[in-house]
């Protein structure tokens, strides 16, 4: 196993070409093999990729790529998801990346940079299964606001909605 990645070592990045495959790949890839979900989780990161990259208003919206030595580490997107409101969504770190402090900081990077935009709450929709982004979020102040049983993916879930006022 390689030595791990300090956070302070990796760069983040605007979206470039081959960015968006990267992302529905791993995140179908990784998904399916930690959670069991199905070809449909690909389609909606597929979905929400090809909105930001037709429509998105850059100066209210951005995602990140976290990167080292050319290679894709994680990723985390901060969308409009109404007046004052930003989203947080396609959080991604890879295995080799955890524990390293990269979440935080691709968490705290989005947060500051929708603070700086004006927004006044962030708001993000997970699963009680993503237990180490749920400590992640509750460590950074966010809020669980709603939990409720659904069917998405293939599998049986909770979905969680969690928010912050910034």
């Amino acid at each position: 196993m390689p030595d791990p990645i300090p956070a302070d070592a990796v760069i983040l990045r605007e979206l470039r070409p081959g960015d968006a495959g990267w992302l529905v790949m791993r995140h179908g890839e990784l998904y399916h093999r930690d959670e069991g979900f199905d070809l449909t989780f690909e389609a909606l990161v597929a979905e929400i990729l090809a909105a930001f990259i037709r429509d998105h208003d850059p100066a209210f919206e951005r995602g990140w790529i976290a990167e080292h030595g050319g290679r894709r580490l994680g990723s985390i997107f901060c969308v409009r998801a109404g007046k004052g409101v930003a989203k947080l969504r396609l959080f991604l770190v890879e295995p080799e990346a955890r524990g390293t402090g990269l979440a935080k900081r691709l968490i705290e990077t989005c947060m500051e940079w929708a603070r700086a935009r004006g927004y006044g709450r962030m708001v993000l929709w997970t699963h009680e299964s993503h237990r180490a982004a749920c400590a992640l979020y509750a460590r950074h102040g966010f809020l669980l606001t709603e939990s409720r049983p659904v069917r998405s993916f293939g599998c049986d879930l909770v979905q969680q909605s969690w928010e912050i006022d910034l």
